[in-house]
């Protein structure tokens, strides 16, 4: 795909969304950091939702470690391998504050050296909250610029490295966003909705008929 193409697809989507924004509810960075880790292999709205009861509650590292495991477990377990994460969060929570003085960091080294905060987990936080221009390739993004030719790779960071560079820079900001909604809601991963599809006429995906 050429840098034109790539250029009208991004001028597109903005205006269709001019403020794109992560569908997870939080009032913090630390709440969002907490969402983004309970969201691994799980739905925003399923987050959403035990998030809304958790938050009232307890929505600092100090409120969240006060619960311990077996406490937070009671408000995330309606959310996919909520064992594991209630672990993480716990952990994350007392490095937070024995390490940053219960502050978030905003640097993907510190962010990463947290329990259950992989690469894609800190390019949220760090795209979402602290407005850095990086690309947090989940499933969406890889199939959407993978099919459209946006940019292709064989895994996540392949795609991941590829956007960065080819995504027009005046764009790259909110790219991420643009992205994950296109792939949740219009380019879905069975059935794409081609026809209402705003970019369609730019996508070089081959085999549309396959879903016609």
């Amino acid at each position: 795909m050429n840098a034109t193409k790539r250029h009208e697809i991004f001028s597109r989507l903005q205006a269709e969304n001019p403020n794109p924004t992560t569908e997870l509810n939080y009032d913090s960075v630390f709440e969002l950091l907490i969402a983004v880790i309970l969201s691994a292999q799980a739905t925003d709205v399923s987050v959403n939702k035990a998030t809304d009861k958790l938050y009232p509650v307890a929505n600092t590292p100090e409120s969240i470690l006060k619960l311990g495991v077996t406490g937070l477990k009671k408000y995330i377990k309606t959310i996919g391998l909520y064992n594991s994460k209630a672990e993480n969060v716990i952990k994350t929570c007392k490095i937070l504050l024995d390490q940053h003085d219960g502050e978030v960091p905003d640097n993907r080294k510190d962010l990463e050296a947290l329990p259950g905060v992989g690469r894609k987990t800190a390019n949220v936080v760090l795209n979402t909250y602290f407005g850095q221009p990086t690309m947090a390739v989940d499933t969406h993004i890889f199939r959407v610029s993978n099919r459209t030719k946006i940019a292709t790779g064989k895994d996540v960071l392949e795609v991941e490295k590829r956007l960065v560079r080819l995504v027009p820079k005046e764009f790259l900001l909110d790219a991420h966003h643009w992205l994950i909604l296109h792939g949740r809601y219009v380019c879905t991963a069975r059935k794409p909705k081609c026809g209402a599809c705003i970019i369609e006429d730019l996508c070089e995906f081959k085999d549309k008929t396959e879903y016609a």
